[in-house]
């Protein structure tokens, strides 16, 4: 009977030693349930890289936008043009909003980055400038036309001037990553010299030049209007359009859609159109 009686008030003692740790630990497995529905919601928080100037300005509109939805965006701004992926790949970021499609499909192949757009932004359009001329058809025979001498911009110069009519590059060149340069010019009717200077350089030269292909941020500071002093212009919706760019495991969650919703309201519209007077334009 003695010993009976020890092995029931062991079994009383671990029942209630069972008792008091599933007390202690359903709070705890409240807690995890609760979080992991919290993640299994959508993000009401979001941090976004953008580019100081632009960029930035108008994402304080997208920003109060994006709020009216319940979207509480977190503006980080970057100065340079590498590190916004970087952080959107690290998952530092949850989306980024700098960057042009052959910009993001070049850092994709150089560094794998999983990234992809879910939106379009704005775009800087690059635009032929002339003091003396109206149109590409006034263009006399043996015209000086100033173009960027870097890579980027100059390939983007001659796909312009192709696009204008002016001139027609080697198949497979000026696209697809394969930037061109005056040499792959093989059609040139009007016999124009193409001058090739820092883009910096091209608004002081054009009073010596027939036209040249400037930047939008160097023809704003100079005075220029896009609307008024150009004889060409890239398309709006065209390669170059920038762009809202997420981790491509994102691309179909709902905070992502208001992201892109907000960008592409009217109030944002309206904001580009009026605050950058055509330097800067909706691409949606």
């Amino acid at each position: 009977m003695c010993e009976y009686r020890d092995l029931s008030l062991s079994a009383h003692h671990h029942g209630e030693k069972m008792r008091r740790l599933i007390l202690k630990t359903l709070p705890i497995l409240l807690l995890a349930t609760a979080v992991a529905g919290a993640h299994g919601q959508d993000k009401t928080k979001i941090k976004v890289g953008v580019s100081v100037g632009n960029a930035e300005q108008t994402f304080a509109v997208v920003k109060k936008v994006a709020a009216r939805d319940g979207l509480d965006i977190q503006i980080i701004t970057f100065s340079d043009y590498l590190q916004p992926n970087e952080a959107l790949a690290a998952g530092d970021l949850d989306a980024n909003a700098f960057q042009h499609k052959p910009f993001l499909d070049s850092q994709i192949k150089a560094r794998g980055y999983k990234i992809v757009p879910v939106g379009l932004t704005l775009t800087a359009p690059l635009g032929i400038y002339s003091k003396k001329y109206k149109n590409v058809d006034q263009l006399p025979i043996g015209a000086s036309i100033g173009i960027q001498n870097d890579p980027s911009n100059g390939n983007r110069a001659l796909l312009l001037l192709q696009k204008a009519g002016l001139i027609k590059l080697k198949p497979g060149v000026g696209e697809n990553g394969v930037n061109a340069t005056p040499l792959d010019v093989i059609e040139n009717p009007k016999k124009l010299k193409l001058i090739e200077l820092d883009a910096a350089q091209l608004p002081r030269s054009l009073d010596d030049l027939a036209a040249a292909s400037i930047n939008n941020d160097y023809a704003f500071k100079a005075g220029l209007s896009l609307q008024r002093d150009t004889i060409a212009v890239e398309d709006a919706r065209g390669p170059y359009a920038n762009l809202i760019a997420t981790r491509a495991e994102d691309k179909d969650k709902p905070w992502v859609k208001k992201l892109v919703k907000a960008y592409q309201s009217e109030e944002v519209r309206k904001f580009i159109e009026t605050e950058f007077k055509g330097s800067l334009i909706p691409a949606f």
